[in-house]
């Protein structure tokens, strides 16, 4: 997987969108979001204390809407070992939606009908499953400067 440096946009996905089997044409970008965030290989603050790094961004087209992905890795959501709950991950999830992903869109001039926030507690590349892997997900709209939550 390759990793641009800082302030890169994100990748769209291939025809077909996301899932489609092509999706490992698509290059992953490690992104600034905003001039106190930080990209690709370095950890971002959230509420919970853990520290996260943002793995990859990515736009897809489907059914005339922009969904657009930002997929982190979050070592300390892990079964067994971790040390933080879901609960805690939702805040923080709701937090980067916030504090990230909207600075992200207006920077980038980016219209999205719906952002998925995902935290995996390893790098597990998009669309492939992995039984081993603790992964949570929300999904949000953007409204208004406000992310406001999507139930799945």
């Amino acid at each position: 997987m390759t990793r641009l440096g800082i302030g890169q946009q994100a990748a769209r996905t291939p025809e077909g969108g996301a899932r489609s089997p092509q999706w490992r044409l698509c290059v992953a970008l490690g992104v600034a979001l905003n001039a106190g965030a930080a990209g690709a290989g370095q950890g971002i603050d959230v509420p919970s204390g853990q520290q996260i790094e943002l793995n990859e961004v990515l736009i897809d087209e489907r059914s005339g809407e922009t969904w657009v992905r930002f997929r982190f890795v979050a070592p300390q959501i892990a079964r067994g070992t971790g040390t933080v709950e879901y609960a805690q991950a939702a805040s923080d999830m709701d937090h980067l939606c916030r504090a990230l992903v909207l600075p992200y869109l207006a920077d980038y001039g980016l219209s999205a009908n719906r952002v998925v926030i995902s935290l995996s507690d390893r790098d597990v590349p998009f669309g492939t499953p992995d039984s081993e892997a603790t992964q949570f997900f929300e999904a949000y709209r953007p409204e208004s400067a406000t992310c406001i939550w999507e139930e799945f």
